[in-house]
C-alpha cells in the first residue's frame, strides 16, 4: 500500500524502480540537499547541518553556489526552473536574503525558511511573494503544481528544460490538503522488523529509547504517518498533472522525469517516535523511479545510487561533458538505457557508500548530552552534537554496513545487511579484526576523496 499510486504508474511502471537506492549520503534535509546540487561527498566542501552549515549562510554563497548543477550546465539548457523547497536557510540575511538568485537558474521560485504549506514566503525571481491561508490560492504543494503547468505551457515547443519540483510534504507540520484530511484514517505505521525493538547493542543514543514505547507515543506516531501520507496524496496529484501536461504537449517521449526524496525517516523503528537522522535504512533509504527516452517499462534495478549521482546523470542528458566537470558522483544514464549488457553489471559493484552526519562539535562532550528531544507526549532524545558517524558499505553477494562514532567510546556497528535487513544485531565484535581494519581502511578512503577517486573501484 502507498499514497502514490498515481507515481508508481506513471513513472515506475513507465520505466525504472531503483530498488536499492537511493542509500542516502546524509539523514538531513539541509546537507543532503547540498549533496544532491552539488554532488559532492559531505567533506567537499564541509557541510555539517541543518542551523551551522556551510551551505546555511554566505561561505555557500562565496564557494558553494559555483559548483551546483544548474550551474555548471546552464550554458547547455535553455529554461531552468526551481521551485520550493530550497536548501532550509534560504533566505537568511547572511546568505543574500530574499533577492538572492543562485547562478544557473532563469526562473527562480523557491521558499523562505524550511517547510510550510500555509503563511511563507516565496521568492520568485528575487522578488518577495506572500502567501496566506487559503487552500485554492495558498497551499503550497498545489501551488508548485500550477506554477509548474503554467511553466511548461508558456515554454517554447520542444526547447530543452529543466524543472525541479521540490514540495513541502511530507515533511513536518504534516499539514494535508482539505480533501485527504479523512485519507487513510485507520491507518498505521509498519509494524514487525525494528518496531518497537530496543537497540541494545547500538550507540548510545539508541540505548537511551524507552521499550516498549507507551501506548500515547505509538498513538502519536501513527497519526503523524497517516498524516504524512495524507500530505503525499497532493504530492501524487502533482506527479499526475506535470506528466500530463508533457504528454499533451507532445513532449512525454522525449523527456526525462526522475521521481525521489532528501531523506528517509523512521516512525518507530528501535523505539525511536518519529524524526530522522539515524544511520540505519528506515533514515537512509529513498524511492528513486525514471521514466524517459530509451527506457523500458517495468524494470527494477538493484545497482547502488546515491544522491550525489543525480546531477552527473542530469548533466550528461544535457550534453555536458563531464571529464571537464567537478564533482564527485557518477552518471547512472548509462543505467537507463544500456548499450551492452555489461553496462549494468559493471555499475559500482562492489559498491562503497558513505552516510555522514557531521557536526560542528563532533567530539562534544560524552554520551548522554541531547542535542534534539522530541517530546509527544513522552520525551525522546533523537539527536546529540555526538550523534557523528561515517559508514562505509559493500554491496555484493555478501552485504555489509560498517559505521564509526565520532565519540569517546568510538563506537563501532557492523551489519550483516543480506541475513539482517533490519540491522537488528550489531556484529562488530563478533566479526574477524581483520575484517574490520579493512572496512575502516574503505571507511577512511572514502572521508577524503574527490572527483574520480570517489569513483574508483576497491
Amino acid at each position: 500500500q502507498t499514497p502514490m499510486k498515481k507515481t508508481e504508474s506513471l513513472i515506475g511502471k513507465a520505466g525504472i524502480t531503483f530498488t536499492n537506492a537511493s542509500i542516502f549520503l546524509v539523514t538531513l534535509l539541509l546537507p543532503g540537499q547540498s549533496c544532491l546540487s552539488q554532488s559532492f561527498w559531505l567533506h567537499h566542501p564541509p557541510t555539517h547541518n541543518d542551523s551551522l552549515s556551510f551551505c546555511s549562510l554566505s561561505a555557500w554563497v562565496l564557494l558553494g553556489e559555483i559548483f551546483l548543477f544548474p550551474f555548471q550546465g546552464s550554458l547547455l539548457a535553455d529554461l531552468l526552473i526551481f521551485f520550493p523547497k530550497n536548501l532550509a536557510k534560504y533566505g537568511h540575511a547572511k546568505a543574500g536574503g530574499v533577492t538572492h538568485v543562485p547562478p544557473g537558474w532563469i526562473s527562480w521560485n523557491t521558499l523562505v525558511g524550511n517547510s510550510k504549506y500555509y503563511n511563507y514566503t516565496l521568492s520568485v525571481n528575487g522578488k518577495a511573494e506572500q502567501h496566506g491561508e487559503s487552500y485554492e490560492k495558498d497551499y503550497l504543494t498545489d501551488l508548485i503544481a500550477n506554477r509548474s503547468l503554467e511553466f511548461l505551457q508558456r515554454k517554447s515547443a520542444f526547447s530543452p528544460f529543466f524543472m525541479m519540483l521540490a514540495t513541502p510534504a511530507s515533511h513536518s507540520p504534516f499539514t494535508p490538503a482539505p480533501q485527504y484530511e479523512k485519507s487513510y484514517n485507520t491507518t498505521k505505521a509498519p509494524r514487525g522488523g525494528s518496531f518497537n525493538v530496543h537497540g541494545k547493542d547500538k550507540h548510545w543514543l539508541l540505548r537511551q529509547a524507552k521499550t516498549p514505547m507507551t501506548a500515547n507515543s505509538v498513538e502519536y506516531l501513527d497519526s503523524v504517518f497517516r498524516k504524512r501520507w495524507q500530505t503525499l496524496l497532493s504530492v501524487d496529484d502533482l506527479v499526475e498533472k506535470v506528466v500530463n501536461k508533457v504528454k499533451e504537449l507532445n513532449e512525454l517521449n522525449s523527456t526525462y522525469i526522475f521521481y525521489t526524496s532528501d531523506h528517509g525517516y523512521h516512525t518507530g523503528q528501535f523505539s525511536l517516535p518519529i524524526d530522522k537522522r539515524q544511520l540505519y535504512e528506515f533514515d537512509i533509504r529513498v524511492p528513486l523511479l525514471v521514466r524517459g527516452p530509451g527506457i523500458q517499462p517495468n524494470q527494477n534495478s538493484k545497482a547502488p545510487i546515491l544522491n550525489i549521482d543525480l546531477g552527473p546523470t542530469f548533466l550528461e542528458i544535457a550534453g555536458v561533458n563531464l571529464s571537464r566537470v567537478d564533482m564527485d558522483g557518477e552518471s547512472f544514464l548509462p543505467l537507463l538505457a544500456p548499450l551492452s549488457a555489461t553496462t549494468k553489471a559493471n555499475f559500482k559493484v562492489p559498491v562503497l557508500t558513505q552516510v555522514n552526519f557531521i557536526k560542528k562539535t563532533p567530539k562534544f562532550p560524552n554520551p548522554g548530552t541531547c542535542w534534539i528531544k522530541q517530546c509527544f507526549p513522552d520525551c525522546v532524545c533523537e539527536d546529540a552534537f555526538n550523534n557523528t558517524y561515517a559508514c562505509v558499505r559493500t554491496i555484493s553477494n555478501l552485504s555489509l554496513q560498517y559505521c564509526e562514532f565520532a565519540d569517546k567510546e568510538s563506537f563501532v556497528e557492523v551489519y550483516n545487511m543480506t541475513s539482517d535487513p533490519y540491522q537488528l544485531k550489531n556484529i562488530a565484535k563478533l566479526v574477524d579484526p581483520t575484517l574490520l581494519m579493512k572496512m575502516n581502511k574503505r571507511l577512511i578512503k572514502f572521508q577524503s576523496c574527490a572527483a574520480a577517486s570517489c569513483r574508483s573501484r576497491p
